[in-house]
């Protein structure tokens, strides 16, 4: 940890210098708080104030910090970086502020903030705790909704999304699903190919997706299907609350889904993602797999103040159920569908099982796209709300540019973002004030923060240095670093972190940022050549890579049939061609013999002719399969680009 203190002192200095100030006192200050009040000063205090400047920069004049001394309207602290933003006497935002000392702030204060460490029993509890304050919350809401509320969220859910759950009430109506394992945890225990052995369902999955197309390849093996447990409503899974690692100052709640939910889920996930990319519409207000666009609204949004960024606070955790049931209510098939995929329960350590109120916490293969649909919904009540009139199709395109969701990162309109943050508190969300902006020239979205359209985004340190090659996660998370300060100018910095990493890796060559070698990326050298490959002739470099090996998990029979039919489909949209009575196109190096196996010679047909060596499947994963335990590095031959 007293490299973390040596870090901050050479970011400090080296900063110093861009802004023509002196970091001596302030490195003092940190010095002794670090030694009195321990890593929490760096991971808890310091982001604190972090988070102040930035309310202090978008409210346009600074404030105070309980935790530090006043000098004239300014904190004592990091003082000569804040007078070249605030006047110190007034403290009113400057006409012309620094924006290397904005900069400076931002990497000196919240730097640590999102340090990869476990919180204390305390925290964890009190997390567990607010879990369950939520669920109460949650349902307040939904008693405090009258009849008009409800109308109106649906009738712009209809507005929205007609064409998408149209379409994906059609998909279900005629079976176009096609179901997904992922690698993660269940709560029933199962690794990640044991998944494919699963014998336990849902009667409210049943009928909507029965276990007949769902469990085994085909109705050729419907003997398995009688040793399949179908759970009645009050004797279903629920699911796992669990704590995992965030922040010192606290976890990230997340609840772990059952087999049988996560598998439907991604099921239906994948229909709306469908849906979804084909709507013109919905794909330039919702995104899923880039967060570009907001970054770039943000961006705009500092420069021309347009455009405000909010941040909600437990997102996902307040999505009332009954405000999605209200939003599919007209379309009968995905109604059926959204509710048999959602879990009613969950087991929440000290509190037993409780039975939820809302739609599904982080876990579940459905939150993301579900919260996402809710919140756009209620940006739009909170603007026709604004305009006093019911808005049309029309109306909802010339919203392009200026609406968009990300999760829980919004984009909205200044002009109307009171009645918005008001109508998503209505409906049970809670807007993140402190990491809310619309007043001043400061916007952030997706991990990019913006001054008058200015990057002011800064690096931060997730691991702990290591200390010897052993400890791989620290080193690959030390090496990032290195790279990102490099990028971000901080040379004298990265010069340092060098010597240190020299003394651990034996092999640190300069390689591009592309390159699967941990190497130091330079503007000086491209990369680093020691050898060329003797048959390709391509350049190669001696360096360490990350080596993360699946656990070994055994999969045949039935259940590897299953997978590999499964994954046919999903690669080549040969929908149905689980069903075939005569055909499995199976191709699966040097373990073709496990999936003869599981069918009579008479149903095997092996069709190189359908085959291109994109859908050709990891010859190993049937013997490996689910996320790595650890992460390890060794050293190799590798092309530096």
């Amino acid at each position: 940890m007293k490299s973390l203190m040596s870090l901050w002192s050479r970011i400090a200095e080296e900063s110093a210098i861009r802004c023509c100030t002196s970091a001596t006192a302030d490195i003092n200050t940190v010095r002794r708080r670090f030694e009195h009040e321990g890593l929490s000063f760096f991971t808890i205090i310091l982001p604190d104030l972090g988070k102040a400047t930035q309310k202090w920069l978008d409210q346009g004049w600074a404030g105070t910090h309980p935790s530090f001394e006043k000098d004239g309207s300014l904190p004592r602290f990091l003082g000569g970086y804040l007078s070249r933003v605030f006047d110190r006497r007034s403290g009113v935002l400057l006409d012309m502020p620094c924006v290397d000392s904005i900069i400076a702030i931002r990497q000196l204060t919240l730097m640590f903030g999102k340090l990869l460490v476990p919180c204390s029993k305390a925290r964890e509890r009190a997390a567990i705790q607010g879990y369950v304050e939520c669920e109460k919350d949650v349902r307040q809401a939904d008693r405090e909704l009258t009849k008009e509320d409800y109308s109106e969220f649906k009738s712009m859910a209809r507005l929205l999304f007609r064409d998408v759950f149209t379409q994906v009430d059609k998909d279900i109506y005629y079976g176009q699903v096609l179901p997904k394992h992922g690698p993660g945890s269940v709560a029933d225990g199962l690794t990640s190919n044991g998944k494919y052995r699963l014998r336990t369902w849902t009667r409210r999955l049943e009928g909507v997706f029965p276990s007949y197309e769902f469990l085994v390849p085909n109705l050729h093996f419907r003997e398995i299907l009688d040793e399949v447990d179908i759970l009645e409503p009050d004797t279903e899974m629920p699911v796992k609350v669990i704590s995992v690692p965030k922040t010192l100052k606290t976890p990230r709640i997340i609840a772990v889904e059952p087999a049988c939910m996560q598998y439907t889920q991604q099921a239906l996930l994948q229909c709306f993602l469908d849906a979804h990319e084909r709507d013109e519409l919905l794909s330039e207000m919702i995104g899923f797999d880039d967060q570009g666009p907001n970054q770039a609204l943000a961006r705009q949004g500092s420069l021309l103040q347009e455009i405000a960024t909010l941040d909600l606070s437990d997102a996902s955790d307040r999505v009332s159920n009954q405000l999605v049931r209200t939003m599919v209510s007209d379309w009968p098939h995905l109604d059926k569908a959204i509710d048999a995929t959602r879990s009613r329960r969950a087991e929440v350590p000290d509190h037993g099982v409780i039975r939820l109120a809302k739609y599904a916490s982080m876990g579940s293969a459905l939150c993301f796209p579900v919260e996402a649909m809710v919140f756009l919904t209620l940006i739009f009540v909170g603007i026709q709300r604004e305009l006093n009139t019911t808005l049309t199709k029309k109306d909802l395109k010339s919203f392009l540019g200026s609406v968009r969701v990300y999760g829980d990162d919004l984009i909205v309109p200044v002009d109307c973002v009171l009645s918005i943050v008001q109508t998503l508190e209505l409906f049970g969300a809670r807007v993140g004030l402190d990491k809310s902006f619309w007043t001043g020239r400061f916007r952030e979205s997706c991990g990019k923060e913006y001054f008058n359209g200015h990057d002011v985004s800064l690096v931060r340190v997730r691991q702990a240095f290591p200390s010897t090659i052993a400890d791989a996660a620290e080193v690959i998370s030390t090496v990032s670093l290195r790279n990102q300060l490099f990028e971000a100018g901080y040379l004298d910095t990265v010069g340092w972190l060098d010597r240190k990493l020299e003394k651990i890796l034996k092999f640190f060559p300069i390689v591009r940022p592309t390159s699967s070698v941990l190497g130091r990326v330079s503007h000086d050298v491209d990369y680093q050549v020691d050898r060329v490959h003797p048959d390709l002739q391509i350049p190669l470099v001696r360096g360490f890579v990350v080596e993360a090996k699946a656990p070994s998990d055994e999969l045949g029979d039935t259940g590897a049939l299953h997978k590999c039919l499964l994954s046919l489909e999903r690669r080549s949209n040969l929908k149905g061609v689980r069903s075939h009575p005569d055909l499995v196109p199976c191709y699966i190096p040097r373990q073709a013999d496990r999936v003869r196996r599981a069918l009579p010679a008479r149903f095997f047909s092996l069709q190189p002719s359908l085959w291109t060596p994109s859908m050709r499947q990891d010859e190993k994963h049937l013997e490996r399969s689910g996320r790595p335990k650890r992460v390890s590095i060794k050293l190799g031959w590798c092309s530096p680009a």
